[in-house]
């Protein structure tokens, strides 16, 4: 996979945990958000969106309009910032400090992989698996049963997904660790702003990515898995104690 750029969503409002800064608490010595950077330091550019000030030399801050809209509102603020040339993001919550490089290394190969020329449909009258944010959504599953490879525009030929994330142990998909083209978000922004009147203030990250043929990936590699988000104070003990 060639250039690509990185994402991170760092505006949440941790209700959870009494609305601390979530992403500076630290983990294995390093605020989560620094973590997750460091798994994307390959990355041209970096964008963070949210309200922080120390942060790695070379990357870029910004806040979402309005200030605390929501992931939807973060992630167009991020993608704002992009060279326009930009075709790859890796779109992330700053909350994930168990994110590896080779994790992310793992869906960028994913999303650059073509689909088997004989891919079997999947049965369009069975219901897809149930989206981290509860909402069904066109998928291509790696090791479990694929959908039918997405068409282009012309000439009906084959390409690769709109976006690759991982899907946990249940199946549930963690939209925000993974790698998408750029293109398709910003299409799927520019949709979702006309369909809210304008605005993608409190729009829910389901809503941006329905209608994208997404690929998920089960974790297969070594070491915790990479899409562990911490909500709680216990999984941020839990994920300390996988750091160690």
């Amino acid at each position: 996979m060639g250039t690509y750029a990185a994402v991170v969503l760092a505006g949440g409002a941790a209700r959870r945990m009494g609305g601390v800064d979530k992403p500076a608490l630290p983990v294995g010595g390093r605020p989560m958000r620094d973590r997750v950077l460091a798994a994307v330091t390959d990355a041209t550019p970096r964008v963070v969106v949210g309200a922080t000030h120390a942060v790695p030399a070379g990357v870029r801050v910004v806040r979402e309009d309005p200030p605390g809209g929501g992931p939807v509102a973060a992630a167009a603020a991020g993608l704002a910032l992009l060279p326009p040339d930009t075709t790859v993001v890796a779109l992330l919550a700053a909350d994930l400090p168990l994110l590896t490089r080779a994790a992310v290394g793992d869906l960028l190969n994913h999303l650059d992989r073509e689909p088997p020329p004989t891919e079997p449909a999947r049965d369009r009258s069975a219901p897809a698996p149930p989206t981290r944010d509860g909402l069904a959504a066109p998928l291509v599953r790696d090791g479990l049963a694929p959908a039918p490879p997405a068409r282009s525009g012309s000439g009906g030929s084959e390409r690769g997904p709109d976006g690759v994330c991982f899907v946990d142990g249940d199946g549930r998909r963690q939209s925000l660790c993974g790698v998408w083209r750029v293109a398709a978000l910003r299409a799927a922004l520019a949709r979702l702003t006309v369909e809210r009147g304008g605005t993608l203030s409190g729009a829910p990250v389901r809503a941006l990515l329905a209608g994208l043929v997404v690929r998920e990936v089960a974790w297969s590699g070594e070491g915790p898995p990479p899409w562990f988000d911490c909500d709680t104070d216990e999984d941020v003990r839990r994920a300390e104690e996988w750091a160690r």
